[in-house]
């Protein structure tokens, strides 16, 4: 009757040794390391700087204690921060000789020092929130009237570009604030360039006005386009501060919008600040401009631009190009990684239709000329890809050149990624030290370990060993929790912290519940083999109810909470599926371990009386 199989004390075994292993890491702590990725889209860290990185330190007596080379970059542990600064100082010197041009960033990092062999097994330790780590907060006020204005700026070349393939001629298109002011000769062909424009550029309000002898078209963006420039501006801005923040290697930052123009990013375990503002101030953006092959033969840099362009080989070499820039970031729509006809690796890139439209006029009159693509990061620019222009294209085409297939996926990246961001600035910034989040984790999990003691007296007291056996799945619980979420790599915060005190309350309640059915059994006149069996029978339908209750209302909080309301519902939820499991299964495996291979119980031990 209260006997479980084998296989299922086996199950129950395992479940307990495999939480107890995901759990480990957290014990571990942190070491200091430097953490190393490219500040150019067009650098890449990899074996070589690895190698570079090695000697640097090898040459100068400072011994890392590991080397991790991964997708966001490349970061060197160290066994005390002394010798992480003086790493510090030394990658930076090696790497980036011209300080105002870096190649690389070089910032202050912290990494897991679990040991190697949990690491292989993926048992890593649960990412820990800015409040319980330590970092920086800040909160980026979007500047939409600039956005707009760029936009604008964007259909006046759009709207340029159609009037000249209608043949409609204008007497100048000019932004004044946030209005396109587009003036005429005569009313017929206004007339015909309202028509034209509302059927090409739907996005565009148009009015009439007459200014002297000058007939006007006012174009203004309608109210869903104005809403949904905005909002675009947003999640372009989210999305680059995403890539951004990949550099620094924080683990689960934070960024979200706040407002209509705001947004908050918080990354903890940041211990330099003034990095990460410096990560965040960056901007990039793509321009295609021709090359001045003229100057290029010549070697001359009278009125043309000069972009340095890196060779496969290593090598850099200088390439003059025009001035008039006919296709921004802000146009290209896509961009991927495919082949030519010929199977050659080659990029294939769509552009919206005001860039389209430039695009095939420009491919029409300079066929067998180069093209350059230029990626402009903090003032600086490079050329990332010089082809020659083979055909007339317009919105779709293929960028060729002598292009690995990893190549052109990382070009295929920074064409996607090269869109203009609307302008961002700081205005809060706060930063919480690791000393600080050291004391919340401290003071967090006192308040768990304490409340912890307090449930286990009351429950071997009050239901003798039944109180004991509770306990010790109520411990179960608590080692299943955390090893989800270090399974899951789930953020903890101060709210998750106050979920798992809250969780060891509500999980002894379904424990208290069981107990108390047993002694009721008991006192019907049951026999104790019996009552054991009743009494977690019976309580199961009504743990089941008070459990889904709770996990409605905590669902209720993840889907719609965010921040910290978040964070505490993610750790109620799996509390609540981890209490009933060990106050079910775990608590009825050791009650059968105890109780089940005896064949006659002349009392149960749960309290108060001997029942009989």
């Amino acid at each position: 009757m209260n006997r479980y199989p084998t296989w299922r004390y086996v199950l129950v075994a395992c479940a307990i040794a495999a939480a107890f292993l995901y759990t480990l890491p957290n014990f571990f702590g942190e070491s200091p390391a430097v953490q190393v990725s490219s500040a150019k889209s067009t650098v890449k860290a990899d074996e070589a700087l690895l190698a570079r990185i090695e000697r640097t330190l090898k040459g100068a007596g400072v011994q890392p204690t590991g080397l991790l080379l991964d997708a966001n970059g490349l970061r060197v542990r160290f066994a005390d921060t002394d010798a992480q600064l003086k790493a510090l100082d030394l990658i930076e010197k090696a790497l980036n000789p011209e300080h105002d041009n870096p190649s690389y960033v070089v910032a202050l990092n912290l990494l897991s020092s679990s040991p190697g062999w949990l690491t292989a097994l993926h048992a890593l330790p649960m990412y820990l929130g800015l409040d319980l780590r330590g970092g920086v907060h800040f909160l980026l006020q979007v500047d939409m009237q600039a956005a707009l204005q760029k936009r604008l700026e964007a259909f006046s070349g759009e709207v340029r570009s159609l009037l000249r393939e209608k043949d409609l001629r204008h007497a100048g298109i000019a932004r004044e604030g946030q209005t396109l002011r587009i003036r005429f000769r005569d009313a017929a062909l206004r007339d015909k360039a309202e028509l034209a424009i509302s059927a090409q550029i739907p996005s565009l309000d148009l009015a009439r006005r007459d200014d002297g002898k000058d007939q006007l078209l006012v174009a203004t963006l309608k109210p869903a386009a104005l809403k949904s420039e905005q909002e675009m501006a947003i999640k372009q801005n989210i999305t680059t501060l995403g890539r951004r923040v990949n550099q620094l290697g924080v683990a689960e930052p934070v960024i979200q919008q706040q407002g209509a123009d705001r947004i908050v990013v918080q990354l903890p375990g940041v211990q330099d600040t003034a990095k990460a503002k410096e990560i965040l101030g960056r901007t990039a953006t793509l321009e295609v401009r021709m090359v001045d092959e003229e100057a290029m033969r010549s070697g001359s840099s009278f009125n043309v631009d000069v972009f340095p362009e890196r060779k496969r080989d290593g090598s850099i070499s200088n390439v003059p190009v025009k001035k008039q820039v006919l296709v921004t970031g802000d146009q290209f729509t896509g961009a991927s990684a495919t082949f030519d006809q010929d199977q050659r690796p080659a990029v294939a890139v769509e552009l919206n239709d005001a860039g389209g439209r430039v695009m095939r006029q420009t491919t029409r009159e300079n066929l067998r000329k180069l093209m350059a693509i230029i990626l402009l990061e903090r003032g600086k620019g490079e050329a990332i890809s010089v082809a020659t222009i083979q055909g007339e294209f317009g919105s779709r085409f293929q960028i060729t050149g002598s292009f690995t297939p990893a190549e052109t996926n990382d070009l295929a990246l920074l064409i996607r990624a090269g869109s203009l961001a609307a302008p961002m600035e700081i205005i809060e910034e706060r930063t919480v030290g690791p000393s600080l989040g050291k004391d919340n984790i401290e003071k967090g999990f006192n308040a768990t370990k304490w409340g912890f003691i307090a449930i286990v007296l009351f429950m071997s007291v009050y239901y003798a060993l039944f109180g004991v056996i509770s306990s010790v799945a109520l411990g179960v619980n608590l080692l299943f929790l955390v090893a989800l979420l270090s399974l899951l790599q789930a953020t903890l915060t101060m709210p998750g912290i106050a979920a798992i005190a809250l969780t060891l309350g509500m999980a002894i309640d379904a424990n208290v519940l069981i107990n108390e059915r047993i002694r009721e059994e008991v006192r019907g006149g049951q026999t104790p083999q019996a009552a054991i069996a009743a009494g977690y029978e019976r309580a199961w339908g009504t743990i089941l109810d008070s459990n889904v209750t709770t996990l409605i209302a905590g669902l209720a909080l993840l889907i719609f909470g965010s921040g910290p309301v978040r964070g505490f519902a993610v750790v109620h939820c799996l509390g609540i599926l981890t209490s009933i499991v060990s106050s079910v299964v775990v608590s009825r495996a050791i009650v059968n371990l105890v109780y089940g291979h005896r064949r006659r119980v002349a009392r149960l031990a749960i309290g108060n009386t001997a029942w009989k």
